[in-house]
């Protein structure tokens, strides 16, 4: 008699992950001062006295920073709030002069986004899966200073230049569930912000820094406890944090322990009050909206910024698919690699080559030697032109397929070199006098006669195989001998 039904396994343990992003404004000046904005500039050179909290200086705002902030909100199918508001966060750090941070926690610039960015899946990963991740929200603040820890002489220096600089930060609700979704989605953001150039997101010099919120649950079931991987600054590093987290989290619930609240966040005991010093932030939807009195230069309108909008990623490789019949996966290549884009565009313009032809030379080969040597495409010894004149003699019969990766090669090695002047150097060219190929042909068959006579024994096989055995061998092998000289 058969046992009871055994019960249906538990749900599997999944990850959650929430980001926060800090985006460094791409403005020559800082968010409520004029002091400039320059990476690795002399430690304390770029200071003014509201940066460095002198008593009675007041802040100014930066339109630039709010225009940038605006257009990223657009970008991201944000709601743009007309009024916003600024606050005072109160916490403590050494290379936070004034003891608060101005941030805009309560009404934010910018609210309830959509990123869309995709995965390559599949067996072959080949197959592109769309996925989107909901923005909370959009808001400016001031980045702190940067303290200096000098082991060596048991002293923390701090330099201020950092302190006061825009930032945009970017409230991602917890909608992905691994680190892989969540590298996918802050190199798409990464590209957006590139594109609009609202900020030029170099990870290394921290201009795009993450926070991510990670837990495990049974889908179902309530979000479990959270902890957050602070800080961190390369894409790949986010991957491997993120999913090294949810593992431990499982591994500890597994135990029968208990998941502790790790957050390295703010000081729990500040709190926010409304900034004095700055009146509520007001943005207008068109020129037409503008109060009578109102300067339209001085003003921030959301209309002019919309109708600026660049040609976004997600939008740019739709359309490098469509127009030129290429792979979604090759669109994804392209539109990763800066400048890629146009590389491969005026490739196009310049030889009557089918773009799924030239789209294997550029992903293969030009990046293939560009990565080899960690160049960017703009140090690309190869032009466009010079490697449309490459695959034109290809196209036009003039050298092989392997002739043509021989001669790219070369011309990598020695550049301003074309191809036309190396084929000729080293006689490359293909060979099409009938006359002398049959001369060759001939001598290369007699040369080898075993492996003639394995050809014509295979061919013979397939013959038999062909009439059931049936056929005269005598009469099989003279007429093959005719067919094959």
């Amino acid at each position: 008699m058969p046992g009871p039904l055994s019960l249906r396994a538990p749900q599997q343990l999944v990850g959650v992950v929430g980001l926060e992003v800090h985006a460094q404004i791409n403005s020559n000046t800082k968010l409520f001062s004029g002091s400039g904005v320059r990476f690795s500039a002399p430690p304390n050179s770029l200071v003014s006295p509201f940066d460095a909290s002198l008593p009675g200086t007041l802040p100014v705002l930066n339109k630039r920073c709010v225009e940038a902030a605006v257009m990223t909100g657009l970008a991201l199918n944000c709601t743009i709030n007309r009024k916003s508001l600024f606050d005072r966060k109160h916490y403590f750090y050494a290379d936070l002069p004034a003891g608060y941070q101005i941030t805009q926690q309560r009404r934010p610039i910018a609210v309830d986004g959509m990123l869309t960015y995709s995965l390559l899946g599949g067996k072959k990963r080949s197959q592109v899966i769309r996925k989107t991740v909901s923005i909370k929200q959009i808001q400016l603040e001031q980045d702190s200073g940067k303290s200096l820890h000098d082991d060596l002489r048991s002293q923390t220096l701090i330099d201020l230049n950092r302190a006061g600089v825009g930032l945009m930060e970017l409230v991602m609700e917890p909608d992905m569930s691994c680190g892989e979704e969540a590298a996918a989605a802050v190199r798409e953001l990464q590209l957006i912000l590139q594109a609009l150039g609202t900020c030029q997101g170099n990870m290394s010099e921290g201009q795009l820094r993450v926070d991510a919120n990670v837990s495990v649950h049974r889908p179902g079931e309530p979000l479990g406890v959270r902890t957050e991987v602070k800080n961190i600054n390369s894409v790949r590093y986010l991957a491997r944090a993120i999913d090294y987290e949810i593992q431990r989290q499982i591994g500890v619930l597994q135990r029968g322990e208990a998941v502790q609240n790790e957050t390295r966040a703010y000081d729990s005991k500040s709190g926010f009050m409304p900034e004095p010093n700055l009146p509520p932030l007001i943005v207008y939807e068109d020129n037409a909206s503008l109060p009578s009195g109102i300067d339209a230069c001085q003003a921030v309108v959301v209309q002019k910024i919309r109708e600026g909008l660049p040609e976004l990623p997600s939008v740019k490789r739709d359309r490098l698919v469509q127009t030129y019949g290429i792979l979604p996966e090759h669109s994804f290549t392209l539109v990763n690699e800066d400048g890629l884009v146009e590389y491969f565009e005026a490739v196009l313009k310049a030889t009557k080559k089918e773009p799924r032809k030239v789209i294997g030379w550029v992903t293969n080969e030009l990046v293939g030697h560009l990565k080899h040597q960690d160049m960017s495409v703009s140090q690309s010894p190869i032009s466009p032109s010079a490697l449309a004149e490459l695959l034109e003699l290809q196209e036009t019969g003039h050298i092989s397929s392997s002739v043509a990766k021989q001669v790219f090669q070369e011309m990598w090695r020695s550049s301003g070199r074309t191809a036309l002047e190396i084929i000729q150097e080293q006689d490359l060219g293909l060979v099409s006098d009938t006359a002398q190929l049959h001369s060759i042909c001939q001598k290369v068959v007699d040369s080898h006669p075993d492996e003639v006579r394995k050809v014509l024994n295979k061919l013979m096989g397939l013959v038999q195989k062909e009439t059931k055995g049936r056929a005269d061998p005598v009469l099989v092998r003279a007429i093959l001998h005719e067919k094959t000289s």
